[in-house]
């Protein structure tokens, strides 16, 4: 199968005023942030990346734009509601310092499977039309462009703390312990047997994903992990 680079947007201003921006329509980058998806971008333009797929959101948007800018042979630009924000319904635009004091919040932090946001989505929704979007791109990316093919997938922390549980095999419970700062980059192959997590809010090199140039005969990617760590990637 492909592999997938989640990207988180970079810094918002709603990040920076401590508001949960959600899907709020208007929250752009701030100029830190601008110049962590320039950054972001740079990295990724040495790795030949076979298509870049974004949240309709602004910030994801500015980010995925970036992206695609900064390769030397353009990848599409391919927008998915899926890995939009969370429903954070009533939660929406609301500072996180009042948000801290709600009931809800306990269970958003120490029982996340189980949170429905009031007028909104659950945190378990979101974990499955996330997942549902980033695997059947990968099989499309997968078909059209060949198994060692690298895609890009621009979203939100929640929504990429969430994939990365499932595909380091821990229950949702357990996302909260995930960090994915802005700009970050998060990388997972899937395989026939289980997912294989290769990087984790990354901020340096990428390099190392490129494929190899030269191969006598394409293999399929192996679902068994090296014992003893091998030699890396």
């Amino acid at each position: 199968m492909a592999t997938v680079l989640l990207v988180r947007h970079g810094r918002s201003s709603a990040n920076t005023a401590g508001v949960l921006a959600g899907r709020r329509a208007g929250v752009l980058l701030d100029e830190t942030g601008e110049n962590q998806v320039r950054a972001t971008a740079a990295r990724l333009a040495g790795l030949p990346i076979a298509a870049v797929v974004s949240s309709p959101l602004e910030r994801c948007q500015q980010t995925a734009e970036a992206v695609v800018a900064a390769q030397p042979r353009p990848s599409p630009l391919h927008t998915d509601e899926r890995l939009t924000e969370c429903g954070y319904g009533d939660w929406t635009g609301r500072e996180l310092k009042t948000l801290t004091k709600d009931q809800l919040w306990k269970v958003v932090q120490g029982h996340p499977s189980a949170a429905v946001f009031p007028a909104g989505e659950s945190i378990r929704d979101m974990q499955a039309r996330g997942l549902a979007a980033v695997r059947e791109w990968d099989v499309r990316v997968t078909q059209e462009h060949g198994v060692e093919a690298l895609w890009v997938a621009v979203s939100h922390a929640d929504v990429i703390k969430a994939i990365l549980a499932d595909a380091l095999g821990t229950h949702l419970d357990n996302f909260q312990r995930i960090v994915v700062d802005p700009a970050s980059v998060s990388v997972v192959s899937y395989t026939p047997l289980r997912p294989f997590v290769i990087r984790s809010n990354e901020q340096g090199d990428l390099r190392g994903l490129a494929p190899a140039k030269k191969r006598r005969r394409r293999r399929p990617a192996s679902s068994d992990a090296t014992l003893g760590g091998g030699a890396g990637t």
